[in-house]
């Protein structure tokens, strides 16, 4: 459904994406990883036609980004990272504009509208005021927005920042039922971890513009090693990982920010020499955990950084928008 080839964008001298090659098969839910300025919003940019790559080729259901662009959009459903509804109309009469935006005829905006705001359960508020819906009723009429006209594939930009835990969990029992009922194909950007691990049948992570990792949750994290051992320092100074030559099994030793994470063979039986050859060195610990490896595990690898950092971030960026926003308005 999606093919990318060599793809590459560029901002003057800033190269946002820097030769990214892959697929996406009809009917996946591909999940998109990154820290900020990676190259994660210019890839989709590029794909739903709203930036032309600098050079390389991208497709999508078979047409050129570049070459077909109205044909593509007429196949692609979005769903941005910022609320786009209009909160003074009903959830009907956001579906409706959206509907003739597209052409659908008079009929097939009443049929269709009815069967989108069933699908996301939102059929007993299609006459409610958008203001008056939570977060989650927004997010899932977004959804449904983005569904409106049959699109093949549907973009999802971070569909559940800043909803709570349980608003998360359905959004993503929606999604996931979703793709099984409509089998539409959803590229999918996401901060949280646990979103992507329990949703996406393939993950890509990209740094600095490039893709760094490609596979299905369970490999990219069974690479990693048998065990992950994190220990937590009170010096914030580099460790140098040779003091630890002498521990067997280690595939990978990650220093950042205060903590080491051990990539290891039968982690529990090497806590112990791990513990010793820190605190010969006079290193005292905080604390030291031992688990299976996860999505984090993996997103750390790859990208030296922590979700937690690339969520922190993104919290500072919205506030800096906020800020720049509230200069702006002028009294009433």
């Amino acid at each position: 459904m999606i093919s990318i080839r060599d793809l590459h964008k560029y901002y003057g001298e800033i190269k946002a994406v820097a030769g990214i090659s892959f697929d996406v098969a009809a009917g996946e839910i591909f999940g998109l990883l990154g820290p900020n300025g990676a190259g994660k919003t210019t890839l989709l940019r590029v794909l739903a036609t709203l930036t032309r790559p600098t050079r390389g080729r991208a497709q999508v259901d078979n047409l050129d980004v570049v070459g077909a662009p109205f044909e593509v959009r007429n196949r692609i459903g979005i769903v941005f990272q910022d609320p786009s509804l209009d909160v003074k109309l009903t959830a009907r009469e956001n579906l409706d504009f959206h509907a003739r935006m597209y052409g659908l005829t008079k009929p097939e905006r009443r049929e269709r509208i009815a069967e989108v705001l069933h699908l996301v359960d939102l059929q007993d508020r299609a006459n409610s005021v958008v203001e008056t819906f939570s977060g989650g009723m927004k997010r899932r009429l977004e959804i449904a927005r983005g569904l409106l006209h049959f699109p093949k594939v549907l973009f999802l930009d971070e569909p559940t920042l800043g909803l709570d835990p349980q608003t998360r969990r359905f959004i993503w029992d929606y999604i996931h039922d979703l793709s099984k009922r409509t089998r539409v194909t959803i590229i999918l950007t996401t901060h949280y971890m646990d979103e992507a691990n329990s949703l996406c049948d393939r993950i890509g992570i990209i740094d600095k513009g490039r893709l760094v990792a490609l596979d299905t949750p369970s490999k990219l994290k069974n690479n990693l090693g048998q065990d992950m051992i994190q220990v937590e320092i009170e010096k914030r100074e580099n460790v140098e990982t040779g003091i630890f030559s002498a521990v067997n099994g280690i595939k990978e030793i990650i220093p950042h920010d205060g903590t080491i994470t051990f990539s290891i063979e039968n982690g529990e039986a090497m806590i112990a020499p791990i513990l010793k050859a820190l605190s010969d060195r006079q290193i005292t610990v905080k604390a030291v955990s031992l688990h299976k490896p996860n999505l984090e595990d993996v997103f750390l690898h790859y990208t030296g950084r922590t979700i937690r950092e690339v969520e922190e971030s993104e919290l500072q960026l919205q506030k800096r928008k906020s800020r720049r926003i509230g200069r702006g308005r002028k009294p009433a």
